[in-house]
């Protein structure tokens, strides 16, 4: 039986990691935090995908009443994108950035700790809403005027707008984040062209989203005056125009795409090159390739419309356009394969999923090429061919890549190697059960079923492929549960882990597997783009022993959680509708603001 000594011991243990986690602001435990908070959302979010596949898996059926449906589709869809895609990403910018680029930290720690702050609340936000059952109900999309007062009276979608203008502001802020540490950072000899792919990779998607979700916040802000104020932005009925919500969510929506799917194209260019043994082929043409998909990702936002009737002349645009980003993205699938040609390739788990990445994205890529064509486009459009393009996109390009990475720098994070027999059972599983589910919905949406719908009728004569498909589903839940499974047990249980286990060739396997809180003591100097193949003899126990006077770090700060709290308080207490309540987040956020500003940084 434990003394009052030793509880009120342990309690104060507890309480000091409590309060280390709250005040945190390095980038190591940030990047925990924000993968942790990642999967979490994406456990909800499978929950609302197989409730989805449930009252699809036979005609006419009525497990799930319409309204309810529509909260379930609008919020998976949120979840997914929103809450799993993008912060899941932002957990390996956190973590791997300043270790690959020989930094100690990010160049703004506490704003860092910020933005994930943000996110936290606005998750919750949006979450309350679904489980006081009023979630959002018009579509991820939000389209007008479905998004409008006369059609969604109740506060479902104001959840929405105002949700996700709290997300965009912690996106925002991480980006700027990422762009100035890349910039300001690097180690000495690390130039723009000796930086890792992973790097070059976060580089532009950062500035994606920095010029991106305003675009979104501009839209958003919009609809919060159509809902609130009754201005008439969307309203057609009053001149507006529901059109110009489509161009302002799609010209924030493609660009999108590519936030969420090259960091998945980063990652499979550090572990294919890893377990080929060999460089990676072509770097600069890698490098140069993700920069112009950056750039062209903003000219083709109007492949979503061409039903809107846009005219012919905005549709040969679009459509050219679409095909034009395939080629540096084609390119990238050809420099994987060359990669691995010829080399000494280990197929661990981490390997399997990167392979399967380069596999299952260019199933979605090819699909995709035909929605470019819009008289495809026309008949493909609202039916399940689309959706299991988007999936083959996101889940077989953005969430293959990320399970690769999980397994790939997992020894890093935790010291330890996550089971390979788990991540095995886990890689086949979820392979086999993913194409068993999406690949038939491309027959499903040409034989004519239509998308966003709550149910259909057995005369279509669909019941049997969609009975087929949420049957597969399982297999994907049972690969998550593997690899849930796999993730806690080898946190403690794992096989111990050296520095650089997989013999990796980027600087953060020259440190400790986990990393000490300053990453390196002394800055490593950098001669090649494989330092750690290429010059070896750099980077010995030096690296990362701590010198006697110790290294100078931030200080932990609570006002950064504060800040947060203070953000996105201001704007929730627009639900209540009294226009005085938002300033009782604006003082919050002030107060916080001043002693964040006047707070020794370290």
């Amino acid at each position: 039986m434990p003394t009052t000594e030793t509880t009120r011991s342990t309690s104060r243990s507890v309480g000091a990691v409590l309060w280390d986690w709250l005040t945190t602001v390095d980038h190591k435990k940030i990047g925990i935090l924000y993968g942790a908070t990642a999967l979490v959302f994406f456990v909800l979010g499978g929950v609302e995908a197989m409730l989805i596949r449930w009252q699809l898996s036979r005609p006419e059926a009525a497990f799930i009443d319409p309204d309810l449906y529509n909260q379930l589709f609008t919020m998976h869809g949120v979840t997914m994108v929103f809450l799993v895609g993008m912060p899941i990403a932002v957990a390996f910018f956190n973590y791997l950035i300043p270790l690959q680029i020989g930094a100690r930290d990010v160049a703004f720690p506490r704003l860092n700790a910020f933005s994930y702050w943000v996110f936290l609340f606005g998750g919750i936000f949006m979450y309350t809403s679904v489980f006081a059952g009023i979630a959002p109900d018009g579509g991820w999309f939000g389209y007008a005027n479905l998004s409008l007062r006369e059609y969604s009276p109740g506060p479902n979608m104001d959840f929405y707008a105002l949700g996700l203008q709290i997300l965009g502001i912690g996106s925002i802020a991480g980006g700027v984040n990422f762009i100035t540490t890349i910039i300001n950072l690097r180690a000495p000899g690390m130039k723009f062209m000796r930086m890792p792919l992973f790097t070059w990779m976060a580089f532009v998607t950062s500035f994606i989203i920095i010029t991106a979700l305003p675009v979104l916040a501009v839209a958003l802000f919009m609809l919060t005056f159509d809902r609130f104020w009754d201005t008439h932005f969307f309203n057609v009925m009053a001149g507006g125009d529901p059109v110009l919500w489509q161009h302002l969510f799609w010209l924030f929506g493609h660009p999108e795409v590519y936030i969420l799917i090259l960091p998945a194209f980063g990652i499979a260019s550090e572990v294919i090159p890893t377990f080929s043994r060999k460089p990676l082929f072509g770097y600069a043409i890698m490098v140069f390739s993700g920069v112009l998909i950056g750039f062209i990702s903003w000219g083709v936002w109007g492949h979503h419309m061409f039903t809107t009737g846009m005219g012919p002349i905005a549709d040969a645009f679009f459509t050219i356009s679409t095909m034009i980003i395939a080629i540096p993205t084609g390119v990238k699938v050809f420099n994987w394969l060359a990669t691995m040609w010829g080399g000494a390739i280990r197929f661990t788990t981490a390997m399997l999923f990167a392979v399967a990445m380069v596999a299952l994205f260019t199933i979605g890529g090819i699909s995709g090429m035909m929605h470019a064509a819009s008289p495809a486009d026309l008949q493909q459009h609202d039916t399940y061919f689309v959706v299991a393009h988007f999936h083959y996109v996101l889940i077989g390009g953005l969430l293959m890549g990320v399970f690769a990475g999980f397994y790939y720098w997992y020894p890093k994070v935790s010291g330890r190697f996550m089971s390979e027999k788990l991540g095995k059972w886990h890689f086949w599983t979820f392979f086999i059960g993913f194409n068993a589910v999406f690949f038939p919905m491309h027959w499903v949406g040409l034989f004519g079923m239509p998308r966003r719908i709550y149910t259909y009728a057995e005369e279509l004569n669909l019941g049997a492929l969609n009975l087929f498909m949420s049957a597969m589903s399982l297999f994907m839940v049972v690969g998550t549960m593997f690899f849930i499974w796999n993730l806690v047990r080898s946190w403690r249980k794992g096989e111990p882990a050296v520095a650089n286990p997989w013999g990796g060739s980027t600087l953060e396997w020259s440190t400790t597997s986990p990393p000490p809180d300053f990453n390196f003591a002394e800055l490593p100097v950098v001669r090649s783009r494989n330092p750690l193949w290429d010059n070896p003899e750099d980077y010995d126990e030096r690296v990362h022993t701590e010198p006697a006077g110790g290294v100078h770090m931030p200080n932990p700060s609570f006002w950064p959680l504060i800040t947060a709290f203070g953000s996105a308080i201001t704007l929730i207490l627009f639900m209540t509708h009294i226009w005085w309540m938002p300033l009782v987040g604006l003082a919050i956020t002030a107060v916080a603001t001043i002693n964040w500003a006047f707070e020794p940084a370290g």
